[in-house]
């Protein structure tokens, strides 16, 4: 298989964080815009991770590239980048170390960026306060 195997990047913040930075509590819409980038590109999402200021150099991060099931990662923008982990810089000075390349599919933020509302700041609210049991998010 010559696909190129994505570890797609999304950040945990707090919901409390809603009103000021929607995208950044938003993992979901994240995610679907670092699939759309790999679609884009032929590659394949292997994983979809999820961080709050992980060490550049943890294990979870690693632990897919070493076993041979991912081959680069890619978040959404810098921002999230810089929410999930305690050092950019240093993610990517490991990420040169180990030979595996870390993009970022929104150059442009936010104008990449979807739009939030009312309503979609409500479903945003709704989705992730509710109950974990059987709650698939639509």
């Amino acid at each position: 298989m010559d696909d190129v195997r994505v570890a797609a990047i999304a950040s945990l913040t707090p919901l409390e964080e809603l009103d000021s930075d929607p995208f950044l509590v938003d993992t979901r819409r994240q995610h679907a815009l670092c699939a759309r980038w790999a679609d884009d590109k032929g590659y394949v999402v292997a994983r979809q991770l999820l961080f709050y200021g992980i060490r550049p150099d943890h294990e979870a991060l690693w632990a897919d590239v070493e076993a041979g099931a991912v081959d680069l990662f890619v978040a959404a923008n810098e921002r999230v980048l810089a929410r999930a982990l305690t050092s950019v810089p240093g993610f990517r000075a490991e990420c040169a170390r180990r030979g595996v390349r870390v993009e970022t599919a929104c150059s442009d933020e936010p104008a990449c960026e979807p739009e939030y509302d009312a309503a979609a700041k409500a479903g945003v609210h709704r989705r992730l306060s509710m109950p974990t049991a059987g709650y698939d998010g639509c």
